[in-house]
C-alpha cells in the first residue's frame, strides 16, 4: 500500500494539524482505507483533508477531489427537490401520495408474517400515506436490511408492490427507515415533469455550483471514483477488500432515495445552503421558511428508534439516540448535547458506504466525512467520525 495521501487543508493551525493526525492515524492503524473531510461554516471552508487509498487493490492515493457514492446522502438532496415544489403550491405536505402517484392507493400492511412458510396475511391499510409520511419514513415501507418481513416476504402470483414490499404499519404510526424517499423521488419527478437527474441538475446542482455530483458519472471524471470495498466474509468482519462486480458509471433509472455521486467539497456546499437558509453565494434556491421547516420534528411523539440490521450489508444503527432522536423533512434530528459534539437541532444523515454529515445551525458549522466500504455504520468507520467531530467543533471554538 502507498504512502496515506494528504491534500487540501486550509489552515495549518494547531487544531487543523490535529485533525490531521487523527485522521492519518486511523489510516496507519488500518482502521479505514482512506477518508476524506470536510468543515465549512456559513462563509467557507475551513477545513478540508484526504488520506489513505481509493482503491486497496492498487494503493491509488485518495485525494479531496475523489468522487463517492453517497448513497442515501442522496436523501436531503431529493427531499430538497421536493420542498421547491411544495414552496410553489404543486403538491402539499398532507396530500395523500396517491393523488400524484396512482399506484401507491390501496396499499395492504401486513397483519401476520410467518417467518417459517412465509404465510402473510394482509389488511388495507387504515389512512393513505401522506406527502409528509414518505418524507418522514413513517409511511410504513421499509429496507430490506431494516426488516426481516422484507427480507423474506416473497408476493404472490399476481401482486405487485411498487416501492419493495407492503407496509409494516399504518403510515404515520412509526418510524422505520426505508424505500419512502424512492417515493419522494418519484412524486418530483411526476409533479415537475422532469426526469429527477435533469432536475436536480437545473434547480439545484447548477445553481449551487456543485460541479462533480451525478447519478451518471461522466467517464472523463470516472478515474476520480472511488472503489467499492467490503470486509470479506460471510459476516463482513474480514479485511477490507474489493467488491466484485465494481459497479460501472451509469445509472439506468435513478430514485430518490440513493445513487449519486459525489465530492466532499460538493456537499460542503449543498450544507453551506442550507447553513444559509436556502441561499448560496447569492443564488436561493429555496426560502429560509422552507429550510426551517425541514428542520423542525413532523414525527410527533413517534421516536426514531436505533434499528437492528437484518443483512451483514449493515451494522446496527447505533449512532442513533435510540428513541430520543426525531426526524424532519428529509434529515434525522439530533435531541442531545453530547459534550464536544454537535448541538441539539442538528440535521444529519449518512450513506450505506459509510459516508456521514451533520448541520449544526446553532454553531453554524457543518461537517461531512467520507469513507467508501460496507459494513454500514460499521465501528471502526463511526470511531473515525466520533474523532472527526469532535476535532472539528475544537478547530472551530479555537477559531472563535
Amino acid at each position: 500500500m502507498e504512502k496515506p495521501a494528504l491534500a487540501g487543508t486550509a489552515s495549518a493551525s494547531p487544531e487543523s494539524a490535529a485533525l490531521d493526525a487523527s485522521l492519518r492515524g486511523a489510516i496507519e492503524r488500518k482502521d479505514v482505507p482512506g477518508v476524506v473531510a470536510l468543515v465549512t461554516d456559513r462563509e467557507r471552508m475551513l477545513y478540508q483533508g484526504a488520506f489513505g487509498v481509493a482503491d486497496v487493490a492498487t494503493g491509488r492515493p485518495l485525494t479531496t477531489d475523489a468522487l463517492f457514492r453517497i448513497a442515501s446522502m442522496t436523501k436531503p438532496v431529493t427531499s430538497v427537490a421536493l420542498m421547491q415544489l411544495v414552496e410553489q403550491g404543486r403538491l402539499g405536505l398532507d396530500d395523500p401520495a396517491e393523488k400524484y402517484l396512482p399506484e401507491l392507493a390501496g396499499l395492504k400492511v401486513v397483519e401476520s408474517f410467518d417467518a417459517a412458510t412465509g404465510a402473510c396475511k394482509l389488511r388495507p391499510a387504515s389512512r393513505p400515506a401522506t406527502v409528509r409520511h414518505f418524507l418522514t419514513h413513517t409511511s410504513g415501507l421499509a429496507y430490506p436490511f431494516t426488516s426481516a418481513i422484507w427480507r423474506d416476504f416473497k408476493p404472490c402470483a399476481g401482486e405487485s408492490y411498487p416501492f419493495g414490499g407492503p407496509l409494516l404499519f399504518d403510515p404515520g404510526e412509526r418510524w422505520h427507515y426505508s424505500t419512502s424517499t424512492d417515493v419522494v423521488g418519484r412524486l418530483v419527478e411526476v409533479v415537475s415533469g422532469e426526469l429527477l437527474e435533469d432536475y436536480f441538475r437545473q434547480h439545484i446542482f447548477a445553481p449551487l455550483r456543485m460541479d462533480d455530483t451525478f447519478y451518471n458519472v461522466p467517464e472523463a471524471k470516472g478515474s476520480r471514483l472511488v472503489a467499492q470495498q467490503w470486509r470479506g466474509g460471510e459476516r463482513m468482519d474480514g479485511a477490507i477488500e474489493l467488491q466484485k462486480p465494481q459497479l460501472g458509471l451509469t445509472i439506468a433509472s435513478p430514485i430518490g432515495g440513493g445513487g449519486l455521486a459525489s465530492t466532499a467539497e460538493d456537499y460542503g456546499r449543498f450544507m453551506r445552503m442550507l447553513l444559509n437558509g436556502g441561499a448560496l453565494e447569492g443564488v436561493r434556491v429555496l426560502e429560509a421558511g422552507t429550510v426551517a421547516l425541514m428542520g423542525q420534528n413532523h414525527i410527533g411523539a413517534v421516536a426514531v428508534p436505533a434499528l437492528k440490521s437484518v443483512l451483514p450489508r449493515s451494522a446496527d444503527f447505533t449512532f442513533i439516540a435510540d428513541g430520543r432522536d426525531k426526524w424532519g423533512l428529509g434529515f434525522l434530528i439530533t435531541v442531545d448535547q453530547v459534550p464536544g459534539k454537535r448541538s441539539p437541532g442538528s440535521l444529519s444523515w449518512a450513506g450505506i458506504n459509510n459516508t456521514y454529515f451533520w448541520i449544526d445551525p446553532i454553531s453554524g458549522i457543518a461537517g461531512v466525512i467520507m469513507m467508501q466500504y460496507l459494513p454500514f455504520a460499521d465501528a471502526r468507520a463511526l470511531a473515525v467520525h466520533d474523532a472527526f467531530e469532535r476535532g472539528a467543533y475544537q478547530l472551530v471554538s479555537a477559531g472563535r
